[in-house]
C-alpha cells in the first residue's frame, strides 16, 4: 500500500538525521533555547531524542554542550543508554533512554535540562531551538555482543 500522507516529512531533502519538526525557514532570533514536541505517553521505557542544528562556525560549543551534558548524565541513576551523535558538520543529535516516566522527568530536571535551559547559551550556539522529540522505546539490545 502506498501512503503518501507524510510523503513531505519523508522526503529526501539533502539534510542529514531527522528533520526538525516544523523545518525552520527563516530561523527566528532569539529563540527560546529547547522545544519540547510529543507526549508523555503511557508508562513504560522512554527516550528522548534530540535535534541539534549548530550555528556555522560553532559547532566546537556545540560539541562542549554534548561533554557538558554526557558529565551531568553519568550520575544520574535513571538515565540508561546515552549517545550523542553527528549527522553533519552542523547538525548534531542526542538518545537517551529511561526506565520510565519519572527516570526521564528526573532527568529534565537534572543538570542536562539546566544546560538547554540556559536561553543565552542556546542562542549563542544554536541555529534554533533544540528540538526534544518525547518517544517510547519499543526494542532494545542493551549490550555489545562477543
Amino acid at each position: 500500500m502506498n501512503d503518501n500522507r507524510d510523503s513531505k516529512r519523508f522526503c529526501h531533502t539533502g539534510h542529514p538525521g531527522p528533520l526538525p519538526n516544523p523545518v525552520p525557514v527563516h530561523p527566528v532570533r532569539p529563540h527560546q533555547g529547547v522545544q519540547v514536541l510529543g507526549e508523555q505517553g503511557d508508562e513504560g521505557r522512554k527516550a528522548f531524542y534530540i535535534h541539534i542544528e549548530a550555528l556555522p562556525g560553532m559547532e566546537a560549543e556545540v560539541v562542549r554542550m554534548l561533554e557538558d551534558i554526557l558529565h551531568c548524565v553519568e550520575d544520574e541513576p535513571a538515565t540508561g543508554p546515552w549517545y550523542a551523535v553527528r549527522y553533519s558538520q552542523t547538525t548534531f543529535g542526542i538518545f537517551e533512554v529511561f526506565p520510565d516516566l519519572s527516570g526521564r522527568q528526573a532527568h529534565v530536571e537534572g543538570g542536562g535540562g539546566d544546560i538547554f535551559r540556559d536561553v543565552e547559551r542556546m542562542n549563542a550556539i544554536l541555529a534554533y531551538p533544540a528540538q526534544v522529540y518525547r518517544v517510547d522505546v519499543l526494542l532494545g539490545k542493551e549490550v555489545f555482543a562477543r
